[in-house]
């Protein structure tokens, strides 16, 4: 599948209501993966955890994360970054970025229900859990285009040595 270019990639995360899945390390080391809100600002992805999320207390232990943003519906976009995700505030400084989190929520509500859910939850601390894209392995894909060959729907690896699609994908007729 095509990379998505820069602009793709800026358009695609700044795209409401998709989700973002955090996979995160339990202390025994199995994985675990949590969907949430999020949204990109100044090359980081940014979540914001309650209080007693697991997905807190294990980036508090171990800082690797592997994020996927992706759309159900075609073109299939998807982003993938794995990377250490730093906790830019500490529970009990929602004041300090409240409006951040108006953001976030407005990207999944309407701006009064998302007020209102800021207000309902006002009391409930939360962290500020980021992931600078630059430092992280990034991975992005999306289904070729009406120009673009049929042979991008998968990476190359995947296709099986002398098959119609491997033929097709070394450009052979």
């Amino acid at each position: 599948m095509p990379p998505l270019t820069p602009n793709e990639r800026l358009e695609f995360l700044a795209t409401p209501g998709i989700l973002c899945r955090i996979a995160t390390l339990r202390p025994d080391g199995a994985p675990t993966v949590t969907p949430a809100w999020f949204i990109y600002e100044d090359g980081q992805v940014l979540v914001t955890p309650r209080a007693n999320s697991t997905w807190l207390a294990n980036v508090r232990r171990d800082c690797r994360v592997s994020i996927t943003i992706d759309e159900e519906a075609l073109p299939y976009r998807k982003v993938r970054a794995e990377g250490c995700m730093a906790i830019a505030h500490e529970l009990g400084k929602d004041d300090d970025w409240r409006d951040l989190y108006r953001r976030i929520t407005r990207r999944y509500v309407d701006a009064a229900g998302a007020e209102a859910y800021v207000q309902e939850t006002i009391d409930q601390p939360r962290a500020l859990l980021s992931l600078d894209l630059a430092m992280a392995g990034v991975t992005t894909w999306r289904m070729p285009g009406a120009h673009e060959p049929y042979t991008g729907i998968w990476h190359r690896r995947y296709y099986v040595a002398g098959s119609k699609m491997a033929a097709r994908a070394d450009g052979e007729p």
